[in-house]
């Protein structure tokens, strides 16, 4: 038995796996220009010549194995196929009123130590819940719910992540869930873990994800007249006056120069 950490021993792992050869990347599809996608305004992040690819969706094929890597089946395996027993098959229960697995459950990534759930988002509360109850299962504990934008994805820009805990079993996953720009709605967890409250205001604020349920979905960091969502790759980088104690910062390409 490696006395490594499983955390360092993921690293390891991550750092094993095989790169894209040249000709893969080319083939892929061409998502964005520079680091931070600004278009308003000039990058002053010195990438502004960097070509980001749009990579496949991928689905990890069993075994899936755990933090420690996926050479045989493992934790992860075990966590998959008792949320599987859990949420059933077509007929597998007449008292079951849940989604079945195939049907809320679109794939599964593990990666790098690392396991997600991606959720149809219609089915998420259902699915929290089975993790939350199921006795093989009790993730017990909402983390935090985080945002992430992707403007290239179309029809599933905006992406909900929730980091789950199992403090019975010792044990982390992920949930995530996706929505269209143009229909940023996906329901609110806080009946499920109540944790999740100031998580999902900040998420609506900063990306504009809209939590269906949640008992105040207000502003939290930003304030209340702010126009936008300051964490989406397609604000505008530095585009706005910024005014601090009377002074205005402009934005970058107003900027003076000390070249």
């Amino acid at each position: 038995m490696s006395s490594q950490h499983p955390e360092q021993q993921a690293e390891q792992a991550a750092d094993q796996l095989p790169a894209h050869s040249e000709e893969e990347r080319k083939e892929q599809p061409v998502a964005r220009m520079g680091m931070f996608g600004a278009k308003t305004t000039g990058d002053t992040s010195g990438y502004g010549g960097l070509v980001v690819r749009q990579s496949p969706k991928v689905s990890t094929p069993r075994p899936y194995g755990g933090p420690e890597g996926a050479a045989e089946a493992g934790v992860f395996d075990e966590v998959a196929d008792e949320l599987e027993r859990a949420l059933g098959g077509p007929g597998s229960s007449p008292e079951k009123a849940g989604p079945d697995f195939g049907d809320a459950i679109e794939r599964v990534v593990v990666d790098r130590g690392e396991m997600t759930f991606f959720v149809k988002r219609e089915h998420l509360a259902a699915v929290a819940r089975t993790m939350r109850d199921e006795p093989s299962l009790r993730f017990e504990l909402c983390s935090g719910v985080s945002g992430v934008h992707y403007p290239q994805d179309t029809g599933a820009e905006l992406h909900s992540v929730v980091h789950l805990l199992s403090i019975t079993h010792n044990r982390r996953v992920r949930l995530e869930s996706t929505c269209p720009d143009a229909d940023p709605h996906i329901p609110s967890l806080v009946p499920v873990y109540p944790t999740a409250d100031w998580h999902e205001r900040e998420t609506y604020d900063f990306f504009g994800i809209v939590y269906d349920g949640h008992p105040a979905l207000t502003r939290i960091e930003m304030p209340d007249d702010w126009v936008g969502h300051p964490q989406r790759k397609d604000y505008p980088l530095g585009g706005i006056p910024v005014e601090y104690r009377g002074a205005e910062i402009p934005p970058p390409d107003e900027r003076r120069s000390y070249v």
